[in-house]
């Protein structure tokens, strides 16, 4: 397969991606095969935002190829508090993103390959596209058992899921993407997919388990390289198209004008956490204080990612009501978010007597508060 990365292939693909409305009518028909030289989920997610929004699909259909440092992406109408374990992303600073598409939960690192279907919306066929990455996978080392299911997910020897899928279907156009489980840190998968939240329930779409198994533990001699290729070249068969993979640069706006904000958009807070679904939260937690154990109850509800009802309770004689009832009053209507409470907590301790003990207790419940984000 031939990589294409020179000025005269990107102003190629920029007049074949250009966008309609800029009074660009490409006449190139058929199919484009691309892969990111970007490993920023966002950056990648951002591309993918961008092919929907902009290219012509009349007559064309484009596969993405695309690999990511660690991140967790969830889906669009997930909870990442219920998803996955946001204290342990934040200790392993690996990247925690929304995408666009609907489906589950799954954790990226440069063991994972992306790939992303783009076709008209009638003639969008996940079930095929499945077929040809097993087809391909076949070509490549025929002795792999690998089948797609009912689910849209692709299995090997009949137990594991080394592939997940989702779509976005708008209009006109729609795409498909799925991974490719090659090498991924499945200590580190395992451990980040596993959410420590207690009493939090909500109507956000649930992620469901499944056991998994990388290429690589089946055949040590594969890389991500050579099932990227033989991918490609199962897609540019079918498709009866150049065999050659074109290079994008996602932060190059003379290819993909306003990718940049698109990528900026997915980055934010608003974005990954306030898209959240409604939920609440309903816990106890015990604080040892000293030689004593105190039990605290905790009741939130929680819209757009902020507090909209925050009640606390706990004995009048271990902290006085007027102080927790101030923390309770300052959080409705926070961010949901360990920083933003953090800095409550601080703001609010300036204002308290000046009282060792009482400084003491203060600082333990708003420690156990912030453990509840």
């Amino acid at each position: 397969m031939v990589l294409q990365s020179s000025l005269k292939n990107c102003l190629q693909l920029s007049c074949i991606l250009r966008t309609p409305k800029a009074g660009f009518k490409s006449t190139t028909s058929g199919g484009l095969i691309i892969q990111s030289v970007s490993n920023d989920v966002y950056q990648n997610l951002a591309v993918e935002d961008w092919i929907h929004d902009h290219v012509n699909l009349e007559n064309r259909q484009v596969l993405f190829l695309w690999r990511n440092s660690p991140a967790v992406v969830i889906g669009r109408h997930q909870n990442p508090w219920q998803e996955c374990n946001l204290r342990l992303l934040r200790q392993k600073n690996i990247k925690l993103a929304r995408r666009r598409s609907g489906g589950g939960t799954v954790y990226h690192d440069l063991g994972n390959i992306n790939l992303t279907f783009f076709t008209t919306r009638k003639k969008y066929e996940r079930m095929e596209n499945l077929k040809l990455v097993v087809k391909a996978l076949k070509a490549l080392r025929p002795q792999l058992d690998v089948h797609v299911t009912d689910r849209y997910d692709i299995l090997l020897d009949r137990q594991y899921k080394i592939s997940g899928t989702a779509a976005k279907l708008g209009r006109t156009v729609a795409y498909h993407h799925c991974t490719l489980l090659c090498n991924a840190d499945k200590f580190v998968l395992s451990s980040v997919l596993k959410s420590p939240y207690k009493g939090l329930k909500s109507n956000a779409t649930p992620s469901v388990p499944a056991s998994v198994k990388n290429l690589f533990e089946e055949d040590p001699s594969l890389t991500c390289e050579l099932l990227l290729d033989a991918i490609a070249e199962e897609y540019a068969t079918q498709h009866q198209i150049d065999h050659r993979i074109t290079l994008i640069n996602p932060a190059d706006e003379t290819v993909l004008p306003g990718i940049n904000n698109k990528t900026k958009e997915l980055q934010t807070w608003d974005w990954v956490y306030g898209k959240t679904p409604k939920f609440s939260i309903s816990t106890c937690f015990n604080m040892v204080y000293k030689d004593s154990v105190l039990d605290v109850k905790v009741d939130m509800d929680v819209k757009h990612g902020r507090i909209e009802v925050c009640n606390i309770d706990l004995p009048e004689q271990w902290l006085p009501p007027a102080l927790w009832s101030e923390l309770e009053k300052s959080l409705t209507g926070s961010k949901f978010c360990p920083n933003e409470t953090t800095t409550l907590a601080t703001t609010l301790l300036r204002v308290c007597p000046q009282d060792d003990e009482l400084h003491s207790r203060w600082n333990l419940l708003c420690e156990n508060m912030i453990m509840l984000m």
